[in-house]
Parts: C-alpha cells; structure tokens; sequence
C-alpha cells in the first residue's frame, strides 16, 4: 500500500523558516506528481504546491509565491517543501499526496494522503 509520511513541522515565528519533507514508504516516488497541501482550523485542504515527476515543472498556490519552494530528490524518495517568510496564516497541517495526472493544486485528484505535520507560526 502506498504510504507517505510527513515530518519537519513546528513552531515557528513570523518571518522564520521550516522545511518539510515527504518520505515514501513501500513504494518509489519516481512516477508520480507530488502535491503538498494544507488544511487551517475549520477550513478545507487547499492546493499548496505541486512538482512534476522529473521536476522539471512545478506549480504554486499565488498564496505562496516567492515564499515556498518545492522540491524533490527521488534517490531519496523524499519531496521537500521549504517555507520562507512565514506567515501566521501558514498555520496549518501540511499533507503531501501523490497523482498520475498533470500536476495540479485539486485536492480531488490526489491520493494516498500522508497523515500531516503540524505548522504553527506565531510569536
């Protein structure tokens, strides 16, 4: 079964940076477009990032721009996000998910959601 775990979340304060990662477990990444997406207190998933599977392409919610990059090391089975000039409205669990279609930020079109790391940006 094809798993995902996240790690690297944390408190952080405003302007600060984290950088989370997205292991694969029992299967390699290599195929796949990776999303990372974040869901805040009370409200929906929303599309954060996402990265073609060679890496060549990636895609960023206009929230994030110029602040987050996404990245991937596929001999290590790992996708990264690192974040920059944090925000308060940052706080959220970060998910990371896979998808065979074109990369996209539609919560619908992924699978196999990883169970979240916690980012909490605040002073």
């Amino acid at each position: 079964q094809l798993q995902l775990v996240e790690s690297g979340g944390g408190l952080v304060q405003p302007g600060g940076s984290l950088r989370l990662s997205c292991a694969a477990s029992g299967f390699t990444l290599d195929p796949y477009q990776i999303g990372w997406f974040r869901q805040a207190p009370g409200k929906e998933r929303v599309g954060v990032s996402c990265i073609s599977s060679s890496g060549g392409s990636t895609m960023y919610a206009d929230f994030v721009k110029g602040r987050f990059t996404i990245s991937r090391d596929n001999a290590k089975n790992t996708v990264y996000l690192q974040m920059n000039s944090l925000k308060p409205e940052d706080t959220a669990i970060y998910y990371c998910a896979v998808t065979t279609f074109y990369c996209a930020l539609d919560v619908s079109s992924f699978g196999s959601w990883g169970q979240g790391t916690k980012v909490t940006v605040s002073s």
